[in-house]
């Protein structure tokens, strides 16, 4: 089997979290190691793996795949430097600051003939896995209205500072902006125009902590997105109505909680949802109005890396492409000229 030998540009949190235990657990992938310039602690949890000291060692080593999970500032320049040592790269979101700085990196690995995988991994939250189901068994008909929401209650600032303190990539469209933008364009691909709202609402905050986007299609579709800092009894996350019924399904995915709380992943299975957290399904059939519960999928983020190893010893096409990350970018990009304009955008 080919082992393909994998580094992490950072051991924090992300790459604590997030990557290592996926990159461990995959039989295809090597983990090799991660940079950490001061604190060494990936040795205490991979006794096995290189502690890089700075980011040369890291790339001119033997390695096939840099993950760059580093402050969003940063990422293009790492995978800039990274493409150009002859090494794929997988990119954490946002993907870049700006579209521009995606694009140079796309034209970049096709001259260089590598890879570069964008870690929108929430395409893999047992949540989103059950709507992208519901909505593509055709239940409910040709959709009318989809609204995605990701609300949490945080009044202190994050102590990752990158998130906080004004910087390019920093505030809460660019935290989870690319989560709920690449579920909605996963669904229902680009959409014509847009309009946005951002608001700070945090006393002391240099950044947005709110953001709502309503995306327009040409088939009738309006796809809301919202995210919140500040929202103590959050709304559901996914609410989706079309012609023939309706899918309401709370935000459920364990996987996160689970990978804090020091648990393992597995391969298949380990992340499951309470049935509390099952969506609730109406919808006509044969002019009947049918309720009932849908189980959650599974959720796993190995699914990510399996992705990554079967387009790197296959050849396949990668799940989530460079242009997908592209176009998320591009998205927020064009929410913030919305906001700042007051106008709809069109795309």
């Amino acid at each position: 089997m080919l082992k393909i030998k994998v580094a992490l540009c950072s051991y924090g949190m992300s790459g604590s979290i997030f990557h290592a235990p996926f990159i461990h657990l995959h039989e295809g992938f090597s983990f090799t190691g991660a940079l950490e310039r001061s604190k060494k602690n990936i040795n205490q949890h991979y006794n096995y793996v290189k502690s890089y000291d700075n980011f040369n060692d890291l790339i001119n080593d033997e390695i096939d795949v840099v993950v760059v999970n580093t402050p969003p500032n940063t990422h293009y320049e790492y995978a800039k430097q990274a493409l150009l040592s002859d090494k794929h790269v997988i990119v954490e979101k946002p993907f870049t600051t700006t579209s521009k700085e995606g694009e140079a990196l796309q034209y970049l690995a096709k001259q260089q003939d590598k890879q570069i995988f964008v870690y929108h991994n929430r395409r893999w939250d047992s949540d989103f896995k059950t709507v992208f189901n519901v909505v593509k068994s055709n239940l409910l008909g040709d959709i009318l209205q989809a609204e995605f929401r990701f609300e949490r209650y945080k009044q202190d600032f994050s102590a990752k500072l990158f998130k906080e303190n004004g910087d390019a990539g920093s505030g809460l469209l660019y935290d989870l902006g690319p989560h709920l933008i690449d579920q909605a364009l996963c669904l229902f691909g680009m959409p014509n125009k847009l309009f946005a709202t951002l608001k700070t609402q945090r006393k002391d905050s240099k950044v947005d902590d709110y953001f709502n986007i309503i995306l327009w299609y040409n088939n009738n579709l309006q796809v809301t997105l919202i995210a919140n800092l500040m929202a103590k009894i959050p709304q559901p996350a996914f609410v989706i109505h079309g012609q023939q019924g309706s899918f309401v399904k709370p935000r459920g995915d364990t996987q996160e909680q689970l990978l804090l709380n020091k648990k393992k992943p597995n391969v298949s299975g380990w992340a499951v949802e309470h049935k509390d957290n099952y969506g609730q399904l109406s919808y006509l059939k044969n002019g009947t109005t049918i309720h009932q519960k849908i189980k959650s999928e599974y959720g796993n983020y190995y699914d990510f890396y399996d992705d990554v190893y079967n387009t790197l010893s296959q050849h396949k096409t990668s799940f989530v492409t460079i242009q997908d990350g592209i176009n998320s970018i591009k998205i927020i990009e064009t929410a913030l000229k919305s906001h700042l304009t007051n106008t709809v955008i069109h795309l």
